[in-house]
């Protein structure tokens, strides 16, 4: 029955993909045609559609499986502001969840996607039809024979938040890198026993860049109770408790620095900001996985 849950769901999702990616693509294709005044609007209508969406998504998972998320508390949220989401990551489910409990209360989520997602029938095309921002990895050997590769990651995240700037959207970053696993954490010795350690360079530019426009950062605690599941375990049916936990923080102000080094002193003010969260976060998620 699992596995025919399943794959019901995942052929329903397919067909939705397939309908919503039209219209979404129609309306990337006509910003790229019109003037810049009115590019704005072409990406609030794809993004209506993106939405729509998700919430067929939810509608399907939830006509073949009954889920136990609990939020405990939701922040004054609105779909007509700025916000940068950040989470702790454990599964590409992490993903669906998020979209859950977020969709239309604030902008559709924006994350950070990897190039080769771009070669996923009908979800490349949809990314970058929606303006998710593509990164590059290059490994330290092709680094060190084209060194002038080094930042383009940098420059990509630049170029997206003034794509950003367009209509309020959602910058989601998972700021541990990668997802959690016991071994990953021993490996790079995070003091954490649910976490990594944070990366905050990708946010302190985020902040920095788009201060004027954003109006919070939304720190998500994402627990899932006695199993992480995957995707297709998830679809299948995920009877286990999920719990989640949202605080919403006030975005560090350039104002509040000294002139002199702003850059940097962003950077470390965003490196102490996310150190702090994170000391909770582990509590936070101590907490959440405790049994009732």
């Amino acid at each position: 029955m699992r596995f025919i849950r399943g794959s019901l769901t995942l052929l329903l999702m397919l067909i939705n993909t397939l309908i919503l990616a039209i219209p979404l693509c129609i309306a990337a294709l006509v910003r790229g045609l019109t003037p810049y005044r009115y590019q704005a609007l072409c990406t609030q209508i794809s993004m209506r559609c993106a939405e729509g969406w998700i919430a067929n998504n939810n509608r399907i998972i939830d006509a073949f499986q009954t889920l136990d998320i609990s939020v405990a508390h939701y922040p004054e949220l609105s779909p007509d502001e700025w916000y940068l989401v950040i989470c702790n990551h454990q599964s590409w489910t992490d993903i669906v969840i998020l979209q859950r409990i977020l969709n239309k209360r604030v902008p559709m989520l924006k994350f950070f996607i990897k190039q080769t997602l771009l070669y996923v029938p009908i979800l490349g095309v949809c990314f970058l039809a929606l303006d998710f921002p593509i990164m590059k990895r290059y490994d330290k050997r092709t680094l060190a024979k084209k060194p002038h590769l080094k930042g383009r990651d940098l420059e990509t995240t630049l170029k997206s938040c003034e794509r950003f700037k367009l209509t309020p959207v959602s910058v989601l970053n998972f700021v541990e890198g990668t997802r959690f696993s016991p071994e990953k954490q021993r490996r790079s010795k995070s003091p954490y026993q649910h976490l990594l350690k944070p990366k905050g360079g990708g946010v302190a530019m985020v902040v920095d860049s788009m201060q004027d426009d954003l109006s919070a950062i939304l720190d998500v605690t994402l627990a899932y109770q006695h199993e992480t599941p995957s995707f297709w375990s998830f679809i299948c049916g995920h009877p286990t408790p999920i719990k989640i936990q949202i605080d919403r923080l006030a975005i560090p102000r350039r104002a509040d620095l000294p002139e002199s080094g702003a850059a940097k002193s962003m950077g470390k003010q965003v490196k102490q900001i996310l150190l702090d969260r994170w000391d909770k976060k582990e509590a936070v998620l101590q907490q959440l996985l405790e049994p009732n």
